[in-house]
């Protein structure tokens, strides 16, 4: 998966990022997560509803062409305010949604893979965005009292009834990958990863052989990045610690596509500048330690 190098215009910052395939779409390498546009512990309505829809406004207006968002945020906060936000959409706008995760309060997950909760929930989704399709849907995580195989084919389902058209999985380790992939095709997958948290670096190699994309969540470790090599690269570049941990995303591997999030439109200026920051091949070096 090469990206596709772009001359950055001043108005679309992040197409300095370039482009690669996400399924049958061309979409730039930096996009959005949507989960902080709600409030504490992923519950309810933000604290400053007009600036989380100004964040959302500003960030397509940036460039940003792929929006990630679930039916939990909020739950159901974060989709109504994309669609409130942004629609009718961009025609190069992939919003890509989840499914499978049961909220009891804030701060509160329980996995529900079963396909009658999948299809309930993207059909929800459907409504709020108002969409007819949503580009990309990802299985939130494997049900550990739902085989992943009958979850996936739920999903598998959906796409063959037209209601979602790629299908991505979520918070899978190698194995659980391999399975879902025997079930249906896969674009991609969305793990935790950053400078900080190599965990899933088995599953980044798998995505990068399978031609996967893969979507670190938490790609900025909720902002604690605190090492000694961040800080280092940040004195010697004059960047934020925050766009040196999004610049060695970008650096690591061509395979990812960083989704930082953020209810403030400073913060995410911030994070798409560092689509426009080279590090040298010693400073990616320091950073893998």
């Amino acid at each position: 998966m090469t990206p596709s190098p772009t001359t950055a215009p001043s108005t679309r910052p992040i197409v300095a990022s370039g482009t690669f395939a996400l399924g049958d779409k061309e979409v730039h390498r930096l996009g959005f997560g949507a989960m902080q546009i709600t409030g504490d512990g992923v519950w309810g309505e933000p604290a400053d509803r007009d600036q989380c829809l100004a964040v959302l406004r500003r960030a397509v207006e940036l460039g940003v062409d792929l929006i990630d968002t679930a039916d939990s945020y909020g739950p159901e906060v974060s989709e109504r305010l994309i669609f409130e936000a942004l629609h009718p959409y961009p025609d190069d706008l992939v919003i890509a949604s989840k499914g499978g995760q049961l909220r009891a309060g804030p701060g509160r997950w329980e996995p529900d893979g079963r396909p009658e909760h999948l299809r309930e929930v993207c059909e929800g989704s459907l409504r709020r965005l108002r969409l007819e399709q949503i580009p990309l849907y990802h299985l939130h995580r494997p049900d550990p009292a739902v085989p992943l195989e009958e979850s996936v084919g739920a999903l598998a389902n959906l796409r063959d009834e037209g209601k979602i058209r790629h299908v991505g999985v979520s918070n899978v380790d190698e194995q659980q990958l391999h399975r879902a992939m025997r079930v249906t095709p896969v674009v991609s997958v969305q793990n935790r990863f950053s400078v900080s948290d190599r965990s899933s670096e088995g599953v980044l190699g798998l995505c990068e052989t399978e031609d996967l994309v893969f979507i670190p969540w938490r790609p900025l470790d909720g902002g604690t990045l605190s090492s000694p090599a961040v800080a280092e690269v940040s004195r010697a570049t004059g960047a934020t610690a925050t766009q040196v941990a999004l610049a060695w995303l970008l650096h690591r591997s061509n395979a990812i596509l960083p989704i930082p999030g953020t209810a403030s439109v400073d913060h995410l200026l911030e994070n798409v500048a560092a689509t426009d920051l080279h590090l040298s091949e010693q400073q990616v070096g320091s950073l893998l330690g």
